[in-house]
């Protein structure tokens, strides 16, 4: 029986991808665990492994075609001899995210369920049928695994014709929730196009990481409380530490720069302030114990925020090496998805392209997000209340008021600006 394969879902929050390329081709053999096609996803090209085995009857999505919904069928596998057109069997899913489950104590065997009705149509793969056929079990018995309770191969193979696996009693599905109401996005496209009836353009399809920024960031404005924090941070003690130890550092081929003094200042701060090591988790704050800190990546068509994982407990040098490494694969997007979800705080710096100050937009579910301006000379008054010059940079930080409130912000900046301005403290 024919089978269709759906377009997976290779990340948590993959809603569509694009079908880069295939790797077999109609009336190709495929087998289970085969690698059989590349999708980009808005951050990564992912390989897509085939759960089922057979032909590969049909494509029905080319190579190239970006916006594939999840779960649309892109293909349809057959067993040998069976036509393409012939009806297919519901697809196995891709899987959802695994999600931290709360501990436990125990757990309960769970009750056999009654058999199925007979007449019920049972949903199983070819492969499946076949090896049930051969080893006389009685499907309508078999417990399936697949989304759906579809049986596959695994189900079968070690299951034996006089005591197959129960099937669960079918329950009813819950009350579908209402509708979200649709937040408005601007005008509409015609209504767009036709102020610029006559004048010359060139259209620029979104991609999908352009399609998932607009969205996240949309919601993040909308739906986030936002509020700013202002310091300034003087950076001449740090800017003579850093070519001190860059001297000392030259012969190990590492060369720290700014910016990584600023991902180890973050992380401390994150240690020091521990309430505000946080995130929004819908209908709680999620309080983190480690110093995770995502840093903005400017990429082709977009960006990516690559998480440094304990932050805190690395060295200079290793947070360096790290960032450099994460930096090179994101513009190649060949990052994996655990490497740029997850942080509670994250960083973004405009300083190396001249911006002296900006405020950034915070990336659910991050507590906050710091935007970093250019280090730049001015007059400042010294302590011995003289006039002087001084390499003064400008911080923003960007707050979710639902989790830090204003009084915890400040001393979360406040620790920033500590560990920048007295940076040897940093490696004790």
């Amino acid at each position: 029986m024919a089978t269709e394969i759906l377009m997976p879902a290779l990340s948590p929050t993959m809603e569509e991808g694009t079908l880069a390329k295939w790797l077999v081709k109609e009336g190709d053999t495929v087998k289970s665990g085969q690698i059989i096609a590349e999708i980009e996803t808005d951050k990564a090209t992912m390989e897509f492994e085939a759960v089922d085995e057979g032909i590969m009857g049909r494509i029905l999505v080319a190579e190239g075609t970006a916006g594939v919904k999840v779960n649309t069928p892109i293909a349809v596998l057959v067993e040998e001899g069976e036509a393409a057109d012939a009806p297919p069997a519901p697809a196995k899913a891709a899987a959802p995210a695994p999600v931290a489950a709360a501990p436990v104590t125990a757990v309960a065997d769970p009750a056999p369920a009654a058999p199925k009705v007979a007449g019920t149509r049972v949903f199983a793969s070819p492969l499946a049928r076949r090896i049930a056929a051969e080893k006389g079990l009685d499907l309508t018995r078999v417990q399936g695994s697949g989304p759906h309770g579809r049986i596959v191969k695994a189900d079968v193979e070690g299951a034996k014709a006089s005591a197959a696996t129960p099937v669960p009693a079918p329950v009813a599905p819950p009350a579908p929730a209402a509708a979200p109401v649709a937040m408005p996005t601007g005008p509409a496209t015609e209504t767009v196009l036709k102020m610029y009836q006559g004048r010359t353009f060139t259209e620029v399809p979104l991609d999908g990481m352009r399609r998932t920024i607009a969205a996240r960031l949309t919601e993040a404005k909308q739906t986030i409380p936002h509020f700013y924090l202002r310091r300034e941070v003087r950076l001449d003690a740090l800017m003579a530490f850093r070519e001190q130890i860059n001297k000392q550092l030259e012969t190990r081929g590492v060369k720290l720069s700014v910016n990584d003094f600023i991902i180890k200042a973050s992380a401390l701060a994150l240690q020091a302030v521990p309430d505000a090591n946080a995130v929004w988790a819908g209908d709680r704050i999620l309080k983190l114990k480690p110093s995770d800190v995502a840093v903005a990546v400017a990429i082709d068509g977009g960006l990516f925020t690559p998480v440094l994982k304990d932050a805190d407990q690395k060295s200079l040098s290793t947070l360096s090496a790290e960032m450099k490494d994460l930096a090179t694969r994101a513009k190649t997007k060949k990052l994996a998805p655990h490497e740029y979800q997850g942080g509670s705080f994250a960083i973004s710096n405009l300083g190396m392209m001249g911006i002296e100050n900006f405020d950034a937009v915070i990336n659910p579910p991050h507590g906050a997000i710091l935007a970093v301006g250019a280090g730049i000379k001015k007059p400042v008054v010294m302590k011995d209340g003289s006039i002087g010059v001084a390499t003064v940079m400008s911080m923003t930080l960007s707050v979710d008021h639902r989790v830090i409130d204003g009084a915890l912000g400040a001393q979360l900046m406040q620790a920033i600006v500590d560990n920048l301005e007295n940076p040897m403290a940093m490696l004790a």
